[in-house]
């Protein structure tokens, strides 16, 4: 596995922190990412992410989830194995509705964590490096990737950091 060298800055406050990825995104500075304790509202608009496609992807396994059970049921009560069930006919739809309903949303549920996991290169099997293990607990980092850097540039980096409320700069190979 390559190595990769992290550049990054340690803030004590959520808002200083906010402040500084508006300021440094302003002059034009690609941030790697942000790694915080908790989440912060309005850090999304400031990284300038655009909005996560994880939504349709829940539609499009609960879509699929609902209509493979309605074809499943279907062909079960018409074709497979037809009985009269207290005088109702084959294809009962009405009968139907509370199955679907939960197969919806359990296909759903279940192809939304999927997704969820792959986008993210999330793994029970291989574990990600984390860049410093204050971030769960009490502090707020900003990263950039050196590996493309010069030593120019990353002072210059440090020096943003710095101005911008950062009370430690490190720099570390993952």
């Amino acid at each position: 596995m390559a190595k990769k060298k992290v550049l990054y800055g340690v803030f004590n406050d959520d808002h200083v922190l906010l402040d500084a990825v508006r300021n440094i995104r302003a002059q034009g500075v690609r941030i790697q990412e942000v790694f915080t304790p908790f989440p912060i509202h309005g850090i999304d608009e400031a990284m300038e992410h655009r909005p996560t496609g994880l939504h349709t992807a829940g539609f499009v396994f609960g879509l699929v989830g609902v209509s493979l059970m309605f074809l499943y049921m279907t062909w079960i009560n018409t074709v497979n194995y037809p009985l009269i069930f207290g005088g109702k006919p084959f294809f009962s739809f009405p009968a139907f509705i509370p199955i679907l309903f939960e197969v919806t949303v359990l296909s759903a549920a279940v192809g939304m964590v999927v997704v969820y996991f792959v986008l993210n290169g999330l793994s029970p099997i291989r574990q990600k490096p984390v860049i410093d293990p204050r971030s769960s607990d009490d502090k707020f980092i900003i990263a950039f990737s050196a590996d493309e850097l010069s030593e120019e540039e990353k002072h210059e980096i440090s020096n943003m950091l710095h101005e911008n409320g950062a009370t430690e700069i490190n720099e570390k190979v993952l």
